[in-house]
C-alpha cells in the first residue's frame, strides 16, 4: 500500500501550498494559457506571412510574444490538422518537413476573425510591458527565496516563509476580484 510522506502521490504539497487550481508552477514552461481560438488566429496570421512548417510556427510565436505566450505541440498541431481539414491551409512536404500555406478560403477566415477579434494579433499583448514586469518580479522573488534556503537560518527561513504565504493569498484575493 502507498504511504506518501509530505507530499501527495503527484509530488503535490498537502497543506493547500499549490495554486487553488491544482496546475502547476505560476510561471510554468508555457506561460500563459491561450484564450480559446487565439492559437487558431495566430497561426493564421503567421501563415498569411508565408509558409511554415510546425515547428517553425512554435518558435515565432514564443519570440513575437516575448516567451510570454508558448501555445504547446498538443495545441497547435491538432489546430493545424483542422484548419487543413476546413481547407484553411494546405500542407506539403518540402524536405522532409510538413509546411502549410494558407489558402484563399484561410485569408477570408482570417479576416472575419479579425473583424471579430480586432486586427492586433493573438500574442500582441503578451508583450505589454506590465505583463512582462510581474513575470520578472515573480522570478526575483523565486531567486530571492532560492538564496534564502540555502543560507538563512531556521528563523529567517520562518519569516520568509510567511512572507511567501500572506503574498500567495494576496495574489490569489486580487485575481479572485476580477471573477
Amino acid at each position: 500500500m502507498f504511504m506518501p510522506g509530505p507530499r501527495g502521490p503527484r509530488g503535490r504539497r498537502h497543506r493547500g501550498e499549490g495554486p487553488p487550481h491544482g496546475g502547476g508552477p505560476p510561471f510554468g514552461r508555457r506561460g500563459r494559457r491561450a484564450r480559446r481560438g487565439d492559437v487558431r488566429t495566430a497561426l493564421l496570421v503567421l501563415l498569411a506571412e508565408r509558409p511554415m512548417h510546425g515547428y517553425e510556427m512554435l518558435r515565432e510565436l514564443e519570440t513575437r510574444s516575448g516567451a510570454l505566450w508558448k501555445p504547446s505541440p498538443g495545441s497547435v498541431y491538432p489546430t493545424l490538422q483542422l484548419l487543413e481539414d476546413e481547407g484553411a491551409i494546405r500542407g506539403n512536404e518540402v524536405d522532409g518537413r510538413r509546411t502549410y500555406s494558407i489558402t484563399d478560403a484561410g485569408r477570408t477566415l482570417l479576416k472575419g476573425r479579425q473583424r471579430e477579434q480586432g486586427s492586433e494579433p493573438p500574442w500582441a499583448h503578451e508583450r505589454d510591458g506590465k505583463a512582462r514586469d510581474l513575470r520578472e518580479a515573480g522570478i526575483s522573488v523565486g531567486e530571492a527565496t532560492l538564496q534564502a534556503a540555502r543560507v538563512a537560518s531556521d528563523e529567517q527561513i520562518e519569516r520568509v516563509l510567511g512572507i511567501l504565504r500572506d503574498a500567495r493569498r494576496k495574489i490569489y484575493a486580487i485575481l479572485a476580484e476580477g471573477e
